[in-house]
């Protein structure tokens, strides 16, 4: 299989110099490089990190009970992550609601036990640490027998603690008897996967298939073949995947995008990762049409995986892909050994 190389991972100072001094694009129909933001959030969860700024959690609390009162999962587990991320960096405002909150408030037990893996996550101790905060994480679980929140971040628990098959099975059918067509639980569980098979991306495709045959058409389980394909493109080892069920995987993930607004905020880590794909594959003018419903809106996955400069790299391509330019894109990632890890990145 003939594909283009994949990018060459700059020096952050390259990068940046070249993304910021990068002409405009009008004329391809996207926003000047300086109106490209990374990690917008949302208009809920904006506010709530504003607050949270602020050293005031009553935004927060809301905007996590309303996701649980009307069931948006999808919703819920994305501004936990944000949330948790926040407070990582700014703690005092989730020690507070921590303190005054009941004592099994599941909206504080999620953030918790999601806060707990992050902290664990970078240490040279990890699986050991991690194995420590698994009673928060069933303390969330028990929080909302509904949410299949707390199961993804078992599911990536289990990951970094190294845990065994049996354990991520039992793990993965109760994420499904919580919510079948769960993005995240999916994410969680081909990222588990791919570690456990390592170098056997077939295994990989043949799952993100699965589930993405059985899920309704505009679920976002739709996009985990594009991911699957991320992972086989990035990783540098086993055995060769097909071509076509390479772009049979982006295919899928074009008619997922079309069927949300351009420029929108929920859809665009998809978009974003769909056009690292589209230009490891040549498809270059489908990668211009996923950026121009990109628009301002860049993320830090896939391109923080790639650079130590997620914006500037986005910018680059970008500039590749507009020039029209054949042959190797602007940048490299680190194949698969050398990539940093995340417990989560959708």
């Amino acid at each position: 299989m003939a594909l283009l190389p994949p990018f060459i991972r700059a020096p952050r100072t390259v990068a940046s110099r070249r993304a910021r001094t990068a002409a405009p694009h009008p004329a391809a129909g996207l926003p000047a490089d300086d109106e490209v933001l990374l990690d917008v959030p949302d208009d809920r969860l904006g506010p709530a990190l504003v607050a949270a700024g602020r050293g005031a959690y009553g935004t927060a609390a809301a905007l996590l009970a309303g996701t649980r009162e009307r069931a948006e999962w999808e919703y819920r587990d994305r501004y936990v992550t944000r949330l948790a991320s926040f407070a990582r960096s700014r703690p005092e405002w989730f020690e507070d609601w921590r303190g005054a909150a009941a004592p099994h408030d599941p909206d504080v037990l999620l953030v918790a036990a999601q806060l707990a893996v992050a902290r664990a996550w970078g240490s040279p101790a990890r699986a050991e640490l991690l194995r420590e905060v698994s009673p928060l994480i069933t303390a969330a679980a028990q929080g909302d027998h509904r949410d299949p929140v707390p199961c993804r971040i078992a599911l990536d628990h289990a990951r970094g603690s190294n845990a065994g098959p049996a354990y991520f099975e039992e793990l993965w059918a109760a994420a499904v008897r919580r919510a079948p067509h769960h993005y995240g639980c999916h994410v969680a569980a081909e990222r588990y996967l791919a570690e456990s098979w390592h170098g056997s991306h077939r295994e990989c495709f043949d799952f993100a298939d699965r589930a993405a045959q059985d899920a309704p058409a505009g679920s976002l389980v739709q996009a985990l073949p594009v991911r699957a394909a991320f992972s086989y493109l990035t990783d540098g080892c086993g055995p060769e995947v097909p071509r076509e069920r390479l772009d049979a995987a982006a295919d899928r993930a074009i008619v997922l995008s079309a069927r949300f607004p351009g420029s929108d905020p929920w859809t665009a880590e998809i978009r974003n990762l769909l056009t690292y794909v589209l230009v490891r594959l040549g498809r270059r003018a489908d990668a211009l049409a996923q950026l121009r419903l990109v628009g301002p809106y860049a993320t830090s996955f896939p391109w923080g995986r790639l650079s130590d400069d997620p914006l500037g790299h986005f910018l680059a391509v970008r500039e590749s892909v507009c020039a029209g330019s054949s042959g190797e894109p602007p940048d490299h990632p680190r194949n698969g050994h050398g990539e940093r890890a995340y417990p989560t990145d959708h």
